[in-house]
This record gives C-alpha cells, structure tokens and sequence, in this order.
C-alpha cells in the first residue's frame, strides 16, 4: 500500500537573505518518528519534471510514501497536464507559504487557487494550509520604484479566508522547530495519513469481498432490456455563476466604501440594478419622477452617496479595469458592515432569506440592529407603490415581491459596455453577465499576460501563426500599459518571459522585451531576474540602456562644472 502527499508553494521569505533555511517536507520527512526508511537518492529535483522534488520514504513499516514538494507555482503555467495529475493521484494536498511575503501570497490567492478549486470539484482529498514565518513589522521603503507594501506581512484572518475557500486546515507555524513541525503540523498530517490508509483498506477489502463472490458459481441472471435513454438537460449554473463573478470581481464597475474609506467592497451596477429599483435610481437608470415611491428616493439618499471615484489600479499581470468604478460611500456603519453577506444574497437572485438572516444574525449578535439591517434590505429590494408588509418573510415570498430580473436589460443600451456589431447589425451587452456565464468570453475581456503567453505556445506548437503574432501583440501592449511604479513592483518575471519567447521562435517577442529591459533599465537592474540574463543578452542591454553610461557621465560632470561654479542651473 503506498500514500502520495503534493505539496505546492515557497515557505521562504522572498525578501529573506537566509538562503539555508530548511523547507517544510524535508524538515518533517528527517524528524518524524514514522518515517523508518528514507531514499535520500531521490532528495532531488525530479529528473523529467524540474519544478518538483520528490521525496520516498516508508511509514508504519510497510507503507511506501511518496511525497512531490513543488516550490514554484509555475508548474501550473507551464505543465498543466502534470499539475492536474499531481493533484488528482494525491491523498494529502500541502499549500504552503511565507507570512512575510504578501506578493506571492496574493499571486497564490488570485492565479493559483482557482486552479486547485477547478481540480478538487473532481475529488475529495484533504488539504493543509501552513503558513510559515515569524511576521516581521519592518518599515515600507520610500523609493518610488519599490512597493509600497514590501514589507507587509499577510494576517491569520487572510490565511482562515483562504482556507475556507478550499475547505482545508489552516496552520500557523511560527518557526520550523521540533515543536511546529512534529506536534503541530506532524500531528494534523498524520491524523489524514491514518484516515487515508483506512479508507484505502476499507475500499480494499470490499474488493476482495466482491472478487470473491464473483468466484462462486451462480445461477444464470437474466437481464433487463434496455431502456430507452431519456434526455436529460443540463442544470442551470446561473445563480453559482454570479456568485463567482462577486467573489472574484471581475469588470467591477462599483466600490463601496464607509465614511471613512477604510475599505472598498466592489460590485457591479447590472447586477444590482436588475435585483433592485433603488439601485436603479441610485445609478441614474431610473429618475426620481419614474420611481413613483418616496420611500425608496428617501431610503437612496439616506443610505448612500455617490461620488466620482479614481479608477483602480491594473492588475498585478497588466490587466487594466473594464470601466472606472463609482464611488459608493454607505453612510449607515452597521448596514456598511453587513454589506459583503448582503451582496451575496443580492448575487443568489435575492431569495435566500433565511441565510441572510442567519448570517447578519451571528455578525452583529444584536436583535436590534438585526432587525433594523433586514428592514433595510427589504425597503431596498421592494417594489415601488408595494407596501412592505411582509413580517417573518420566507425566501419564496421574498422572490414573488421583489423579482425583477436581467430580461429587463437584455437588448438595450442601458448600462450596456460592449457593442457586438454582425452584419451590420449592433447588439449591447453587458461585460459582467458576459465573463460570468461564458469563459470564452471571460477570457477574451480577463486574459493575463500569463494565459497570453500560454496561448502563444500552443499556437507555437500547432504553428498557428495568426494567433501566435495575435498574443505577441498583445503581451507587448499590456507592457506598455503598465506604469513604472507597477513595472517595478509586480511579481511578473519579465526575463522569464523573454526566456519562453525565444525557446518558442517568437523572435518579435523576444526582440521587444530585450529592448523594454534597456529602455527600462533602471528598474529592471535592481530585480534579482536581472542576473539571469545571459551574457550576450546583458551586453545588448548594457548598450542600448536608457539612460545611457555617457549621459549619466555628463550629467555628473555638468553637476560638477555647477558646484564648482557656485551658481544654480537655470534648467534642472
């Protein structure tokens, strides 16, 4: 019998200059009393895949163990088809990661963990999240070249969050000591191991049972006829698909804020105005005079305010917003707190009642105010001219009062973004509803340079040369998007890129990114990939640098010429 455990992610501190810090497997796998054999010949990069190492060992005697420790999440980009069959031969899913590198934390949290959602859906394996580190309080650089949050840490409730999403265990181990590593985390891995070895018994056994009895000599059966296959439609995902569009706030177009701005929650006008006429109101759809009920002109004015708002910055791989986003400001502090847990009820299709209630019930833990947010969420989504009379309701009945729907959009210019235009027809639509219910469509409007890249290799590969010129171009107009303070601070390896674009002969690529690493010399020099450049290509870039050698020369020999002079320059 043997047990496989995958571990993804880096425990190391990304700003971290100890570089013989022990990782997290092999500090368990030498210390763990269970472990009674190790084959230290495989302690190494895996000889077809280098982006995983894999470690066997044998525990309770006799059980081979078989562990893959991936440190780079690139495996994901790069080898999909080994990813997914990595995590689907796992019995123990492992993610680790560094408190103190708030970067790759979120890259793990944005890109990676949706392709792990995607791949568990299939099966049940159990999954441990440790996160790793002493979280260091150091002071943020000033530069401007540098990120701000260089030296943030990611909080506990980030990692509970995250664990929640993937419905595994959440770990803090401070430091990789006897303490954390046997007792602590030991303890939790071990306690999936023996329930994994005993489902795998079980399973066993019932198959040898049923092996059994098929040995015996039994009468003739007789089967049924064939019945005639009956046609079966597939369920509707749409209400599981607006939930993910919420959750993972693609082409938001509106933030709410409290007061004082603490926080942004983001959301998205089509969706809350088809649930709401108050939305409706509060977004321009509607007039004040078309409403026909005071009531909810006054409850809009009471509870929000809209102001112009700064677009969001791009995305960390260069994806610029779909619109600038409004502004909301929610002047009610308590109805401002409950606001995530009413967007999601918003996003269901506004019928289930009894997990709002439920939910704002444990968040405030006051009747009072319980009562007076569920009144509030009721006015909200109520009809104009209906009166609200409605106690105690139910979710069907909250349906029947407060149905509106995304038919009332469909086909019209109202809060439309795109325009498709077939033969010489045009036909609106609505960006958000398209990226949730098409991934066609989510990814021609949310492609990564990442996913460009991925795409170009195939089209390499199967030499489609349309569509490999198609993501040439544009990965190079998402680069040039960017602004040098996000150029500087992304995690998005620009050499690495340059790397894949000439292996896969894309010779305008990778001719563009020499020249952006020059033209942008000054950032890209104080990246770590920078030493990965070969010599032929740091020479080109030394060359065609900006600013050039000769005019930093100058330029210090002309501040000289000025000191020396004692007078000021007219110019700089």
């Amino acid at each position: 019998m043997s047990l496989n455990i995958v571990a993804f992610g880096n425990e190391r501190d990304g700003f971290s200059e100890d570089n013989q810090q022990l990782s997290l497997i092999w500090s368990y796998l030498g210390r763990s009393a269970l472990i009674s054999q190790m084959d230290s010949s495989l302690s190494a990069s895996h000889v077809g895949n280098p982006g995983f190492t894999e470690y066997q060992a044998c525990i309770f005697g006799n059980v081979r163990l078989v562990v893959h420790d991936c440190p780079v999440w690139d495996i994901f980009d790069s080898d999909w088809y080994t990813s997914c069959r990595l995590i689907g031969g796992a019995d123990i899913i492992v993610i680790k990661y560094s408190v103190n590198d708030k970067t790759s934390f979120q890259e793990l949290k944005d890109s990676y963990v949706p392709m792990v959602k995607k791949v568990l859906n299939h099966c049940s394996i159990p999954v441990i999240i440790s996160a790793i580190g002493a979280r260091k309080n150091g002071v943020p650089c000033t530069c401007p070249l540098c990120t701000s949050d260089r030296r943030s840490c990611v909080t506990t409730s980030e990692g509970v969050q995250l664990a929640k999403e993937l419905g595994a265990t959440y770990l803090e181990l401070h430091t990789l000591n006897d303490f954390y590593i046997q007792k602590y985390f030991g303890g939790v891995l071990e306690y999936f191991m023996i329930q994994s070895l005993n489902q795998k018994s079980s399973e066993k056994m019932k198959k040898r049972k049923k092996t059994q009895k098929c040995h015996q000599v039994q009468p003739p059966q007789l089967e049924q006829p064939e019945k005639m296959p009956i046609l079966k439609g597939e369920a509707s995902h749409y209400n599981a698909d607006l939930h993910n569009l919420l959750c993972c706030c693609q082409c938001a177009d509106v933030a709410f804020y409290p007061e004082d701005l603490s926080t942004a929650v983001e959301a998205h006008k089509i969706i809350l105005c088809s649930v709401s006429h108050l939305f409706m109101l509060l977004f321009g759809v509607k007039s004040p005079s078309d409403t026909h009920d005071a009531s909810v002109v006054q409850l809009a004015q009471s509870l929000f305010a809209v102001e112009a708002g700064d677009p969001f910055p791009s995305s960390p791989h260069g994806v610029p917003p779909c619109v600038p986003p409004v502004r909301v400001v929610v002047k009610d502090s308590v109805f401002c707190s409950c606001l995530p847990d009413i967007l999601h009820f918003i996003y269901s299709g506004a019928f289930q009642w009894e997990r709002l209630e439920e939910d704002i019930r444990k968040k405030l833990k006051d009747p009072d105010k319980t009562e007076h947010v569920l009144e509030k969420v009721k006015c909200m989504l109520k009809t104009p001219g209906r009166p609200n009379t409605v106690k105690d309701c139910k979710s069907h009945q909250i349906k029947q009062l407060y149905n509106i729907s995304l038919r009332l959009f469909f086909n019209t210019p109202v809060l439309a973004d795109v325009i498709f235009k077939i033969q010489g027809a045009t036909v609106p639509a609505h960006r958000a509803v398209l990226v949730a219910r098409c991934e066609v469509m989510a990814a021609m409007f949310n492609a990564s340079i990442l996913q460009a890249m991925s795409l170009l290799i195939c089209a390499e590969m199967y030499q489609v040369m349309r569509l490999q010129h198609i993501c040439e171009l544009y990965i190079i107009t998402q680069l040039q998007s960017m602004p040098s303070r996000e150029l500087a601070s992304t995690s998005l390896s620009i050499v690495s890129l340059l790397k894949k674009a000439k292996f896969h002969n894309s010779d305008c690529l990778s001719t563009w990114l020499l020249h952006f690493i020059a033209t942008n010399y000054l950032i890209f020099s104080q990246k770590p990939e920078f030493q990965e450049l070969s010599v032929e290509e740091r020479n080109f870039v030394e060359m065609h640098r900006w600013p050039s050698n000769l005019y930093l020369k100058q330029l210090a020999d002309y501040r000289s010429y000025i000191h020396s002079q004692k007078c000021h320059c007219t110019v700089m």
